[in-house]
């Protein structure tokens, strides 16, 4: 009994270290997420405690806010700016003296001065006066020795007939002898021998054996073609002169630069024969066409008091050369070279905006005409005043493809359809929301091709509106949200634009954008419409629009070319613009 209540003892013992020892099952908690902290100019850095960025030494935030913030700009505070070593540079328009163009050429004479001292009787070079190229000849000066057996015939009749004159009495015989006399004068006339050697011919006692030429001209004598001894024939040449107080340097200029150059443009000119000088001329003639083996067209530079310069020296221009814009020559709006990111036929620069959480840098596609020295030329796209992104725009644009907005890497060249341009077949209902869209765009381009700068800023942002307004249903709204952020943000580049100039650059990739549009979901309204080309548009690569209307309503160029251009395409309503995916069309909308 005692050993059975011992063995009792220790099992209720174990039983309760059991009971003791087991812990109770408890609700589950809950634990906060975990805050993820990365960089803004880094995002591939993520942690878990804050900090600074092992890479730039930015503060870390919470990688929420990153997904939180815009993908069409790059927000920075002053901080982070300055620890990206950004640099801003204002837009402004360059005077005439920064925009230079080098070209080579040759100095010559100037074709109009020059003339040709010919003989005006035939016969046999006695003497040559002028014996060197290179001499100075003036009017009148005599430069040759004639024998000319014509003039020594005639002259002995001129003679003999005045002796008659002296013998004869008064009375008809007399007569007749002078009219002989007025003959043989005018026989010498015919001949050539000028009015002043005519008094003295008839004044001589015997037939001279020789006769002075003349020359009517005074210049330098650049070619001796006479040699003494030599036959000449009446009007063949002895001497060419030219005048070297006027001198022509004929400058060869590529195809890249004949857009640059334009009668009137002033030029220096420096050449290594004259090191210490420098000389002023003027552009008076671009040849219209071009040598289709060196490829380069003649320009002419007229230059007045060239002392130091020698026909035959090579020359080096330095041409003042204002960019022309919409037809207009002026100084140009110029950027930094260092500005622009390049994809294709596309430039991008990042432009400086003020936002309700500090500066923020936005992607903006411009047209930039030929580089010039350190800066580009800004053709359209920029306003003056405006701040572009001078060093530090790659890492901007790396920032923002990774974010996935309208980065560099997201631009298109133009080479074929695009991601949007798969046919989707839409219910009407659906087609009509995009309706507003493409009216306000009509707006933009109807403004444009009136020069109307304010009204193109009201479209604009009428067409932002829109795009804001509209959406897809099912599959079709991912898609459509990524072209209508294309479409909004060309539109709040024009809608911030300070001028048409700024406008127009703005315009080529909206209007790509709403061909992406036609040829996705096709003309969503209840008219006609057409797509219009204009092959100098764009720096004359081209570039289309949508408008309404067959008569050609140019937005690039307004009314300094409004009606250039042909339609290329109409779309009836409903109707696809073609060049869109050859697959069967997709259809989107309510299932019925």
């Amino acid at each position: 009994m005692k050993n059975a209540l011992q063995v009792l003892a220790v099992l209720v013992a174990f039983g309760l270290g059991v009971l003791v020892a087991t812990p109770r099952t408890s609700a589950p908690v809950t634990s906060a997420p975990e805050t993820v902290w990365t960089c803004s100019m880094h995002p591939q850095i993520r942690q878990g405690t804050p900090g600074t960025c092992p890479i730039c030494g930015m503060d870390l935030v919470p990688a929420g806010s990153l997904a939180s913030a815009s993908t069409e700009r790059v927000v920075l505070s002053e901080r982070a700016r300055a620890l990206a070593r950004l640099r801003t540079t204002p837009v402004h328009r360059q005077g005439d003296a920064a925009a230079e163009l080098r070209l080579l050429g040759r100095v010559d004479t100037d074709e109009t001065t020059r003339r040709a001292v010919t003989s005006w009787i035939g016969g046999r070079i006695e003497r040559l006066h002028v014996a060197a190229t290179g001499a100075e000849i003036g009017r009148g000066q005599v430069v040759a020795t004639l024998f000319s057996p014509e003039i020594y015939a005639a002259h002995q009749d001129l003679l003999t007939t005045r002796e008659q004159v002296g013998r004869l009495p008064e009375g008809p015989a007399r007569n007749a002898a002078r009219a002989t006399l007025d003959a043989a004068r005018q026989r010498l006339a015919l001949l050539g021998v000028p009015e002043r050697e005519l008094a003295d011919l008839e004044a001589a006692s015997a037939p001279a054996r020789t006769i002075p030429i003349r020359s009517p001209y005074a210049g330098t004598v650049i070619e001796r073609v006479a040699t003494e001894g030599t036959y000449v024939q009446t009007g063949s040449p002895l001497y060419r002169l030219a005048d070297l107080g006027h001198l022509w340097v004929q400058l060869d200029a590529y195809e890249s630069d004949l857009p640059r150059l334009a009668v009137g443009q002033p030029v220096e000119l420096t050449a290594e024969g004259a090191p210490d000088r420098t000389f002023a001329g003027r552009v008076t003639f671009v040849d219209p066409t071009v040598d289709v083996q060196r490829r380069t067209a003649r320009v002419r530079v007229e230059v007045d008091q060239p002392e130091g310069l020698r026909p035959g020296m090579f020359a080096e221009a330095t041409v003042l050369a204002p960019v022309a814009v919409d037809g207009e020559t002026r100084s140009p709006l110029v950027i930094p070279d260092t500005a622009p990111l390049f994809t294709g036929k596309r430039s991008l620069v990042y432009v400086e905006e003020e936002g309700p959480d500090g500066l923020a840098y936005a992607p903006r596609v411009v047209r930039l005409g030929p580089r010039l020295g350190d800066v580009y030329p800004v053709v359209a796209g920029l306003s003056e005043g405006e701040r572009v992104v001078s060093r530090g725009a790659f890492a901007l644009d790396a920032d923002l493809q990774i974010k996935g907005g309208p980065s560099m890497m997201s631009l298109t060249d133009d080479a074929g359809p695009g991601p949007w341009d798969e046919v989707v077949q839409l219910q009407p209902a659906d087609r009509a929301r995009l309706a507003p869209v493409l009216e306000a765009y009509l707006g933009v381009q109807r403004a444009l091709a009136a020069d109307d700068h304010a009204s193109t800023v009201e479209a604009a942002t009428e067409l932002g509106t829109a795009l804001g307004a509209a959406d897809l249903p099912g599959d079709q709204a991912p898609r459509w949200a990524e072209l209508a952020d294309r479409l909004r943000t060309d539109a709040a580049a024009i809608a911030r634009s300070a001028d048409l100039e700024g406008a127009r650059g703005p315009f080529e990739p909206l209007s790509e954008g709403m061909k992406s549009l036609l040829r996705r979901y096709g003309n969503p309204l209840d008219a006609p419409i057409q797509v219009a080309f204009c092959p100098m548009a764009h720096d004359n690569e081209g570039a289309s629009w949508v408008q309404q209307g067959e008569r050609i309503d140019n937005a690039y160029f307004g009314a300094a070319m409004r009606t250039c251009g042909e339609v290329k395409d109409e779309l009836q309503p409903g109707a696809w613009l073609p060049g869109a995916s050859a697959a069967a069309p997709a259809h989107a909308g309510h299932d019925h």
